[in-house]
């Protein structure tokens, strides 16, 4: 069986892994092993609800294959509640340059630096073995997030956030940081990235200028860019567009990418997501359903055939009710795949 649980200190070898072979860079989960595992700390005690983390909190789902224990994906939730940290990103506006004399009105794409979207929380960390992408195991990895918070609504904001992987070239560069941002920090793109992974993403967002950014006054190669994602978060980009997630004027602070947003409860998980008492039972027919418990530090989530229909009993096989921990004749959330 396929199922998403909370990460564990077992989990960091394989959460590299991840990392390292994913396509998309992932800037919320550091490459360098001491820093993904004091991430892998921060998720752990966040599951424990540790109020000693205040609105630091930061959960780590894992996409587990139980027959082999092989990890297959993860993903996470940022909440992005800390006032002292505000969360950047350049909002793309439009100045309108104008001369009454000589009847010139000359519209101009800018840059304002702004923190408009703190305290939304941000889908991140979302990478799967290459060979997923796409499929009904891609999906569930992204979506069991929202079915935790669909279960325990109240700990989570109505906004939600996702910032799309920027275009960057072969070698790994941006032309948008390239253009702007290097201007200010003497560390190419690489470098200004494991910096916001280790360190800190207000810092940096903090040392740029906060005056408009004329577009104009950018390289072509990084005007091309704005606001657009890179091929390899094509299928991210289509699984958030189906899940309610539409385009923003937002871009990301150092790639320039898109950055999509929703309604929490306008999405088509937390939409569609209905409650019924389940029995064990044996399924031969039906659909794969998104499944999941109500426990918060031993959250499962995990796709089942179901028969969905008009009684209010769903049956789920042995197995699976004991992979999911679920208990005979409780009621649970579940959701087409």
């Amino acid at each position: 069986m396929h199922l998403v649980r909370p990460c564990t200190h077992n989990d960091v070898s394989s959460i590299e892994s991840l990392v390292r072979d994913n396509h998309a860079r992932i800037s919320s989960l550091p490459r360098k092993r001491e820093r993904l595992a004091e991430r892998i700390e921060q998720s752990i005690r966040s599951f424990q609800q540790d109020a000693s983390l205040g609105d630091g909190q930061f959960f780590l789902f894992v996409l587990e294959d139980t027959n082999t224990g092989q990890l297959l994906g993860c993903s996470g939730i940022a909440m992005n509640n800390e006032p002292k940290r505000p969360f950047y990103n350049y909002r793309m506006d439009e100045m309108i340059h104008a001369s009454e004399r000589y009847d010139v009105h000359t519209p101009v794409s800018v840059l304002h630096l702004t923190h408009e979207l703190t305290g939304r929380n941000v889908l991140c960390s979302f990478a799967v073995r290459p060979y997923l992408v796409g499929s009904a195991l891609f999906e569930l990895i992204s979506r069991a997030r929202l079915m935790f918070m669909r279960q325990f609504a109240a700990s989570f904001s109505d906004q939600l956030v996702v910032e799309l992987q920027g275009v960057y070239g072969d070698e790994g560069q941006s032309a948008f940081w390239d253009s702007l941002g290097r201007n200010f920090f003497n560390m190419d793109y690489a470098s200004a990235e494991y910096h916001v992974a280790t360190k800190s993403r207000t810092l940096l967002a903090e040392l740029m200028p906060v005056h408009p950014i004329y577009v104009t006054l950018l390289s072509k190669q990084a005007q091309a860019i704005l606001g657009k994602y890179d091929e390899s978060a094509t299928e991210t980009h289509n699984l958030l567009q189906r899940e309610g997630f539409k385009p923003s004027p937002y871009i990301d602070i150092f790639d320039g990418g898109l950055v999509m947003l929703a309604r929490r409860d306008k999405t088509r998980t937390f939409q569609e997501a209905c409650v019924k008492t389940v029995r064990t039972g044996s399924v031969e027919t039906g659909l794969q359903h998104i499944i999941c418990n109500d426990q918060f530090e031993n959250f499962r989530c995990g796709m089942v055939q179901l028969t969905d229909g008009l009684g209010e009993i769903l049956r789920v096989d042995e197995a699976a009710m004991s992979q999911l921990r679920l208990d005979d004749g409780n009621e649970y959330y579940f959701a087409k795949l």
